[in-house]
């Protein structure tokens, strides 16, 4: 699948797929653009909590903003 940049709201009918990962496989936060946006299936702590992060540019942080576990 392509990497897409977009500006503005974006909309979909057939809805959106986030790609998921555990924590140990989330690439480094300096290697992938700011606003980059994964599903986390551990949660950090192995226990099958699924959360979205999403990358600042200095830190993984949830999709309400604390820091990953």
């Amino acid at each position: 699948m392509a990497l897409s940049t977009f500006s503005g709201p974006v909309r979909s009918n057939a809805g959106f797929q986030i790609p998921v990962v555990t924590t140990a496989n989330l690439p480094a936060f300096g290697d992938v653009a700011v606003g980059t946006a994964y599903m986390v299936s551990d949660n950090g702590a192995g226990n099958n909590e699924y959360c979205i992060v999403i990358n600042t540019g200095a830190a993984w942080v949830t999709a309400v903003g604390a820091a990953l576990s």
